[in-house]
């Protein structure tokens, strides 16, 4: 890996190791910032001392990282439009990772001082918005176009919905454990079970309840915000260094013949459906330029981009056998190739086919949608040792501010659970969701449905970090990189 930093030069060396840093510095204060929430009700309602709370989180929110896969990773890198990633030279990737990144780490720590629980999800997804706009606008183009709309939508979305989701469905869970246990001492607080038996801690199974969900939410929040750290490292990493990282260069050769298999299975997919995509792709096209397979992805060229991936692919055993100049057009190849497939997956395909496409997806992508083993435990680390720090003034906002009274055992339970799960299936399909708001509307819910009512000054609070996060973070990035690349591009 060392011979990296020799090839790069001093200058540009500097410039990586920098950039990874600002990733990791961007996934510390995560830590402090996010995972506040996930032990937020556990240390409020006394289930487990503070700091053995926040070490227990750390290894939780670790281990999630380390199993949470890739998806979510990806679906970041995602936000900007594959022209932009092909077109975008190393000078403008390291000033476009730096921009994003200053931006998100001063959003983030200004809501953490003030306690507002702001989602750092929204952060790092308006900052990217930002500077692929300005990407775009620099190099004369409408902002649009340096943002990948489809995915955009998609992922704001599911910002949009699971914390809705997340307040109806603990509102219910809480209802259900009324139900079920009306008199019960879950639905006691805190200063109610001191009172009336001076225990400190909360009833066995509530406690048992408590700590296992705050867990569970930690875990997920490594899951699916680890993911989002993972995919920016990737980020820089293969814009500054695309010759050791465009590629796994761990790939063997039973790994390249995948791909190549792949390619050539979506291709007898589209030869069968011609007549259902031929308005997309060009069946008559037997001509790829270089400017196009450098700089545009289109649709009408793809066939002339598989077949072309399909001779490099041939009698290779090993992506260290290439040249520089191969991998990143295997790399090019292969983004454009998946985005037509994207594109396909959407037409009225018959189910067979499609469901048949969205694996051979799978297989073709996998030797691009990668990360080194270092990189995730570097991402796991600093998500982790954040955790250790910063929690407290969270940890009030969310126990005492958010409702008109104080937290219940039970609405801890419901709300974490929830949260959970929520997570938990947001990590699975591959979605960023913000911890964050699904756990605060959570607590929310769970505020409504016992009659507690909210505080209207705390949910103003949150709300308007909620709606500025998105177009203050987009124009601080957009700003810093139009500036950066003034002086610097």
């Amino acid at each position: 890996m060392f011979e990296i930093f020799s090839t790069l030069g001093f200058g540009w060396s500097v410039g990586l190791v920098l950039a990874v840093l600002f990733v990791l510095a961007y996934e510390f204060i995560n830590g402090f910032h996010d995972t506040a929430n996930a032990v937020a009700t556990v240390i409020y309602t006394n289930a487990m001392p503070a700091n053995l709370a926040v070490v227990s989180s750390a290894i939780f929110n670790f281990a999630g990282v380390f199993i949470g896969g890739l998806g979510v990773a990806y679906a970041i890198v995602h936000l900007l439009p594959v022209d932009s990633l092909l077109g975008m030279d190393s000078t403008q990737g390291l000033l476009m990772v730096f921009s994003l990144l200053f931006s998100a780490i001063v959003w983030n720590l200004g809501t953490w001082y003030f306690g507002i629980p702001a989602s750092s999800s929204h952060t790092l997804i308006g900052s990217i918005l930002g500077v692929g706009g300005a990407f775009a606008w620099v190099h004369g183009n409408p902002i649009l176009q340096g943002i990948n709309v489809g995915k955009a939508t998609q992922i704001m979305l599911s910002l949009i919905i699971s914390p809705t989701i997340g307040f109806v469905i603990a509102g219910l869970f809480l209802l259900v454990l009324k139900w079920i246990w009306p008199k019960h001492k879950i639905h006691r607080t805190p200063t109610e079970q001191v009172a009336i038996n001076s225990k400190k801690h909360p009833p066995f199974w509530a406690r048992v309840g408590l700590i296992a969900s705050a867990m569970g939410v930690s875990f997920t929040h490594g899951s699916n915000d680890g993911q989002k750290g993972i995919g920016l490292v990737m980020l820089a990493l293969i814009c500054m260094a695309p010759a050791y990282f465009a590629l796994d260069m761990n790939s063997q050769s039973y790994d390249l013949q995948r791909t190549q298999d792949a390619n050539r299975r979506i291709m007898a997919i589209y030869d069968r459906n011609q007549a259902l995509i031929g308005d997309l792709v060009d069946f008559k096209s037997d001509v790829i330029s270089s400017e196009d397979l450098f700089s545009h992805c289109s649709a009408n060229t793809v066939l002339p981009s598989m077949a072309l991936l399909d001779k490099r692919l041939t009698n290779v055993t090993s992506y260290k056998d290439m040249s520089v100049a191969e991998r990143r057009e295997i790399r090019r190849l292969l983004l454009c190739i998946d985005d037509t497939a994207r594109k396909v997956a959407k037409l009225d395909l018959p189910k067979k086919e499609r469901e048949s496409l969205a694996k051979w997806r799978k297989d073709l992508v996998k030797t691009t949608e990668y990360a080194p083993l270092w990189v995730i435990i570097a991402v796991a680390t600093a998500l982790g040792c954040g955790t250790l720090v910063g929690w407290r003034r969270i940890v009030y906002t969310v126990g005492e501010k958010i409702g008109s009274s104080s937290m219940t055992y039970g609405q801890g339970i419901a709300a974490q659970a929830t949260a959970a799960v929520s997570i938990g299936v947001a990590s699975v399909t591959g979605m960023p969701v913000s911890t964050t708001h699904i756990l605060s509307s959570a607590v929310a819910g769970t505020m409504v449905a016992n009659r507690s009512g909210l505080q209207s000054q705390t949910v103003k609070q949150i709300l308007l970090a909620w709606a500025l996060t998105l177009p203050i973070t987009m124009l601080l990035s957009g700003c810093v990189f139009v500036l950066a690349n003034a002086l610097f591009g």
